[in-house]
């Protein structure tokens, strides 16, 4: 599904992604994790076409999309709710919604039909479809940002400290949500800051460290290994945002 090969980002004369190779299959949970500024949301938004690869290829099912802009990614099947939700808190929660579709050109009656499918996920969110997005708890601004990524009908679910000042009972509905996605057949790749989780959930992981990948391999190994990913990870006390 995902091919990511040598792989670099610098802001300015600033490496924040070295040469980093990740490979994701179809229908698989792939985590990445790391200390703050090992290169993980760079990786990811390099991927979405946020920010340019220096180096590196990256592909998407075979195909090159390297030099594509975002919004020619996002109609190829890649979406990424980003790190701190970045929901548009002054629109509500339909108009958000709507945003996700963008990239889709949809007419006015199949928009509706396309957020009323994905509200149904989110009996919360239905419930406020007209409440602004900036009122929302943490917990329904994160399945928010999620939302408004499947309205993109994507292939690839790219998607930034999903657990990020959540409670842990907020952190485990939003993991509920992104299994059942799983099982759908969507194919996902996560930041993580709580290695735990995300080893339970992955079906692989990948350890970044100063924009290298330091460790890889199956999620249940490194799990039965901590000691291995702990030489390459901050504490859970520290969080991480890089």
């Amino acid at each position: 599904m995902l091919e990511v090969a040598g792989l670099a980002v610098s802001y300015g004369t600033i490496p924040a992604v070295r040469a980093v190779d990740i490979d994701v299959g179809a229908g698989e949970a792939v985590a990445l994790l790391g200390r703050n500024g090992a290169g993980k949301t760079s990786t990811l938004r390099a991927v979405a076409g946020l920010v340019p690869a220096r180096a590196g290829h990256i592909r998407l099912e075979g195909r090159d999309v390297s030099l594509l802009p975002a919004e020619r990614r996002a109609r190829l099947g890649i979406a990424l709710a980003p790190e701190g939700r970045a929901v548009f808190p002054g629109l509500s929660v339909r108009d958000n919604l709507a945003m996700g579709a963008y990239s889709r050109r949809l007419g006015r009656a199949a928009l509706a039909r396309e957020i009323e499918r994905v509200a149904d996920r989110f009996p919360r969110l239905a419930d406020r479809s007209d409440q602004a997005a900036g009122s929302l708890s943490g917990g329904e601004q994160q399945m928010l940002a999620i939302a408004r990524g499947l309205m993109s009908a994507p292939r690839l679910l790219l998607i930034d400290e999903p657990s990020l000042g959540l409670a842990p009972l907020v952190v485990e509905q939003v993991y509920e949500l992104l299994a059942q996605l799983r099982t759908e057949g969507l194919t996902i790749v996560v930041v993580e800051q709580y290695v735990d989780v995300a080893l339970e959930f992955a079906d692989r992981a990948y350890v970044l460290e100063k924009g290298r990948v330091a460790l890889a391999g199956r999620a249940a190994e490194l799990a039965a290994a901590p000691e291995l990913v702990e030489t390459y990870l901050a504490s859970r006390s520290e969080g991480a945002h890089a």
